[in-house]
């Protein structure tokens, strides 16, 4: 996490599950972004390998769910996620998104924050469903 900006930052959580967060702020600052789900539009029938059984919604809709959809492990830590190899994080552009913005979850500290994004009704965010009918105020 205090890599230069886009690198791989991979912890595993409570001995269970891999989480991927990408690190967002200069070298040795400690700042980044929890990658909490994905709507799979391709490599269907390999993440579907790695979970087999599970629908569609669910294949990669939560942060250990999503590690093991792209089978992320301790081996991609420090990866850099802006080369466009292996393990990376790119834009398609699909026209002005809206963005939807809730506070925090899963965590005691700092749950006030509105550091949480995602797109309104797409069935593959995570977390619970009543954050995501709220608007975020702004306040």
């Amino acid at each position: 996490m205090f890599l230069a900006r886009g690198h791989a930052y991979v912890r595993l959580t409570y001995g269970v599950s891999y989480m991927l967060n990408m690190s967002a702020e200069a070298e040795e600052v400690g700042a980044g972004i929890l990658l909490r789900a994905i709507e799979p539009l391709e490599g269907l029938a390999l993440m579907e390998a790695r979970r087999p059984g599970v629908a569609l919604r669910d294949l990669a809709r939560g942060p250990g769910r999503l590690t093991v959809a792209f089978g992320i492990g301790k081996a991609f830590d420090g990866h850099d996620l802006c080369t466009g190899r292996g393990l990376w994080i790119g834009v398609i552009e699909t026209g002005a998104a809206l963005i939807g913005v809730t506070t925090r979850i899963g965590l005691s500290r700092e749950m006030h924050r509105p550091l949480r994004f995602f797109e309104p009704g797409s069935a593959f965010v995570s977390g619970p469903r009543k954050l995501l009918t709220i608007p975020h105020s702004g306040a």
